[in-house]
């Protein structure tokens, strides 16, 4: 039952069953199941050996699995990082420093994207490393771990796929690359062309956009309020009935010898090990040739992310033994006991994320994404339309199997083909489509990894997350596709462009005017 109409079933099933019983792991698990045996006609026994190999490949795919290891012992570092800055005092000396010199709310907000938008090196670290060092500034003025995820995971991966220089960008001109070697419009050079396609990328444009206003005024709307108004007026950043990756279950002992290194400096060497990590296996797998283009597109960003983990961890754990000079609080047995409370905090996180892995290895094999494509390459359609059709075509693939690069890997050779073919002028346009649109159908699916990792950086309920994020990412898409419905009749950039801007204008000025007591309220704090 491969790449046929069965094959979007898995990823349907689990994406209804977690909207409806808001159960992650037992949703994915549907999901598997019924992949499995999609996948074998039914047949019980094969099935239940499709699973296995489902989860068996996470860990070993001809061969060991480096790179999702190194992700699952990258979160399990981050844990360990986590409750050792806990442990030292660190967490509270940085919110005490912050909040010397953030005044507010807004000023909270406005670091938190600023963070995002700085670290584009990998949506993966994006995630993680930002909430490490928000959560103690957005905690302290009371912004609900809801909207602090929001602005992890909506400046995460738009940051990084219109950056040459992250790992997305260095992937993506290698496929670019590929594409224009086999047609003769286009002159430019793949780095030449990602760079003309980033202003072209109309959901990434949107989304910065609207994060930012967002972070400046207190615009809320959907579920999103309720969190809000619920971390402002009951002082609950969270519900606590539900459950928080990477929150902490460990009761350490207080004390006040923390001081602002115990944050800084383990995330600061956990930053400067993975970007050197990263320059260095980039440099090897070059084949040792300096070229900073040519070392991204060949980084090892798994490893380089362990790298960082595994410094930015023993640092963490050599300034908490330091305080036992002249804290009474700090002993030895502390140290066992914040390695287990730091891994059992990412417990939930990587569980998810590898029953997410075990359903994409499932919709891959059922061949999900070529199934989608196909419907547009089979199907005689207007030029013009091409290019808003391919983002809706991204999105669609995104949020059903859960990965924006699998979605813009399979569709960008095929876009290219077909735009090559019937309208080679628009052809960068279709390009910036299919990852726009790759983008915009990660942020709305749940079994997306890098919404799993904006909840877990963020200390999110993870559903949580995808419902107050949803409203936004939306927005921002119909935006996106009003720009490429323009860009497709008019082959204009600058209309195009122009037309998404003064949407957004337009958006901005209807939000400024919904004044509200919420917003009051928040602004004496």
């Amino acid at each position: 039952m491969e790449n046929t109409i069965f094959s979007i079933l898995p990823p349907i099933i689990a994406i209804v069953m977690v909207l409806l019983t808001r159960r992650v792991l037992l949703s994915l698990g549907a999901g598997i199941v019924a992949g499995a045996l999609i996948l074998t006609s039914f047949a019980p026994l094969e099935a239940l050996r499709e699973v296995y190999n489902s989860f068996a490949i996470t860990f070993w795919d001809e061969g060991f699995n480096a790179y999702n290891v190194f992700i699952i012992l990258f979160l399990l570092l981050l844990g360990i990082i986590t409750a050792f800055v806990s442990l030292s005092g660190g967490s509270h000396a940085f919110a005490e420093w912050a909040a010397t010199r953030i005044k507010s709310r807004r000023g909270a907000k406005v670091l938190t994207v600023f963070l995002g938008i700085v670290i584009f090196i990998d949506d993966y670290f994006n995630a993680l490393a930002v909430g490490q060092v928000a959560k103690p500034i957005t905690d302290r003025y009371k912004i609900s771990r809801a909207k602090l995820a929001y602005f992890i995971d909506s400046t995460a991966a738009p940051v990084c796929v219109i950056s040459p220089v992250s790992s997305w960008g260095a992937a993506i001109i290698g496929i670019i690359a590929t594409i224009l070697a086999e047609q003769t419009y286009v002159q430019s050079s793949a780095l030449e062309a990602f760079v003309l396609m980033a202003p072209m990328n109309f959901y990434a444009i949107a989304t910065l956009a609207i994060v930012f206003f967002v972070a400046v005024r207190d615009v809320d709307f959907g579920a999103m309020k309720k969190h809000e108004t619920r971390a402002i007026v009951e002082g609950q950043l969270f519900d606590p009935k539900k459950t928080i990756p990477g929150e902490l279950k460990e009761e350490f002992p207080s004390h006040s010898h923390g001081r602002v290194r115990d944050l800084l400096l383990p995330i600061l060497l956990l930053v400067a090990g993975t970007i050197l990590s990263m320059i260095w296996t980039g440099y090897q797998n070059a084949g040792q040739v300096f070229d900073i283009w040519l070392i991204f597109e060949n980084t090892d960003v798994p490893a380089s992310l362990l790298t960082g983990g595994l410094l930015g961890a023993a640092t963490s754990i050599v300034l908490y033994l330091l305080q036992m000079k002249h804290n009474k609080t700090a002993n030895a047995a502390w140290v066992g006991k914040g390695i287990v409370a730091g891994i059992k905090s990412m417990a939930a996180a990587v569980f998810i994320l590898i029953f997410a892995w075990s359903l994409s290895y499932l919709i891959g094999a059922l061949e999900t994404g070529l199934y989608l494509s196909e419907i547009v390459t089979e199907n005689n359609v207007p030029i013009e339309v091409l290019p808003v059709l391919l983002f809706a075509l991204a999105g669609v693939m995104a949020f059903s199997t859960g990965t924006s690069w699998g979605s813009f890997g399979i569709l960008l050779p095929i876009a290219g083909n077909i735009m090559a073919q019937a309208a080679p002028e628009l052809l960068l346009p279709a390009l910036s489509a299919v990852l726009a649109g790759a983008v915009f159908g990660d942020h709305c699916s749940p079994i997306s990894d890098t919404t799993i990792l904006s909840s877990t950086g963020a200390g999110s309920n993870h559903m949580d997350h995808v419902l107050t994020q949803l409203p936004y990412a939306l927005t921002a898409a119909g935006i996106a596709a009003i720009g490429y419905i323009v860009i497709g009749f008019t082959e204009s950039l600058l209309l195009s462009l122009g037309t998404v801007m003064v949407i957004l204008l337009i958006l901005f000025v209807a939000w400024s005017r919904r004044t509200t007591i919420l917003e009051k309220r928040a602004k004496t704090l």
